[in-house]
């Protein structure tokens, strides 16, 4: 049964490999129904797949195979918290290594232009510490990174 929520993605005829794409890459990730276009469309024949269901870190999710008209834009993201910098360079490089784009501060691009935050969980202790003076120290640290650097931020909020 579908969510009463669901994201819908547009994509240009590969929903169905942007979706098997993320349930390899994130944990919690699958590709479920998919739907084939009953007539030919605008963006596609009779019998392509028109929809697919998925979902990211069990987020549930609609792939739209709707043509060229709409691209992605960094008006929306997912954010991805991480625990450690291995996930984080795990995932920054599945989602930039793969065709996708790296970003500042820790956004990035996937290959469809999809945007990801890549969020290490201390990058968010750090720019939330109660010293204000530790929290711009981070902050202005995360401003010259791509990927995060939980060491370099670290060492930032220690001053």
């Amino acid at each position: 049964m579908p969510s009463k929520n669901t994201i819908c993605l547009w994509y240009d005829g590969d929903a169905l490999e942007a979706a098997t794409f993320y349930a390899q890459t994130f944990a919690d990730s699958t590709v479920g129904a998919l739907y084939r276009a009953p007539a030919d469309y605008p963006g596609g024949h009779q019998g392509d797949v028109l929809t697919v269901e998925f979902s990211v870190l069990g987020i549930p999710c609609l792939g739209l195979n709707g043509g060229p008209a709409f691209r992605h834009s960094e008006a929306f993201s997912f954010q991805v918290l991480t625990e450690d910098q291995a996930e984080t360079d795990r995932l920054w490089q599945a989602l930039v290594g793969h065709g996708g784009q790296p970003g500042e501060c820790g956004w990035c691009k996937d290959r469809w232009g999809l945007s990801w935050q890549i969020t290490p969980r201390a990058l968010l202790e750090a720019l939330n510490d109660p010293d204000p003076a530790a929290a711009r120290r981070a902050f202005t640290a995360m401003l010259g990174m791509g990927k995060i650097d939980i060491a370099a931020i670290e060492a930032a909020r220690r001053g």
